[in-house]
């Protein structure tokens, strides 16, 4: 069985629970034998990246060809840059377009999905964001069908509310790669009540 190739693409001002939650889930996952690698990337190289809450990070690489890719939010209801500054450059919504035409899963954390919105890959789809980016996404992406849920699967695209609903988004990751009974072990090990529909 080949192993699911997951990236979390890092970037100035991201919010730290969005990536770090869900890098601890999936190595969480991978230390129980599920066939699955995590990486910390960055859209170019560079040393480090500094959070939202000014955790400094140094990531293990750039983002090359994933199964997966979580895009995670970070400043966009309080104007501190992150993924609103991720959206005025453009590259990384590109990218993120790019990768989903060719067949990647993409997943967003918070106002991440703002990122995806912006990238088109929730065009005609149900997804969710942060409860206060959530009117932005209705009144901005009229093609969006937007849910106040905590995760939405839509299949290859996959989008959840804030912070801790990363955890949820990783979790169902984690049963659709190896099973449930392997994402019950893993929120059991990070002691997490997981969230089911």
């Amino acid at each position: 069985m080949s192993e699911t190739k997951i990236q979390i693409v890092l970037f100035d001002g991201f919010d730290e629970l969005d990536a770090i939650g869900p890098y601890e889930v999936f190595d969480t996952a991978a230390r129980l034998d599920a066939a699955l690698t995590v990486e910390l990337v960055t859209l170019a190289e560079t040393d480090a990246v500094r959070a939202n809450h000014g955790l400094c990070i140094e990531p293990e690489g750039t983002l090359t060809d994933p199964d997966v890719v979580i895009v995670p939010g970070g400043g966009w209801n309080d104007g501190r840059g992150g993924a609103r500054e991720q959206v005025a450059r453009g590259e990384l919504p590109e990218a993120v377009a790019g990768l989903h035409a060719t067949g990647t899963t993409v997943a967003s954390v918070c106002t991440g999905g703002m990122i995806l919105a912006h990238a088109g890959v929730l065009d005609g789809r149900p997804a969710t964001t942060h409860a206060g980016a959530l009117d932005e996404l209705r009144e901005s992406f009229e093609s969006v069908e937007s849910r106040s849920e905590r995760v939405v699967d839509d299949g290859s695209v996959l989008t959840c509310g804030g912070v801790t609903s990363g955890l949820d988004l990783s979790l169902q990751l984690v049963e659709r790669i190896a099973d449930g009974a392997t994402a019950d072990r893993v929120a059991m090990r990070i002691e997490y009540d997981r969230w089911t529909a």
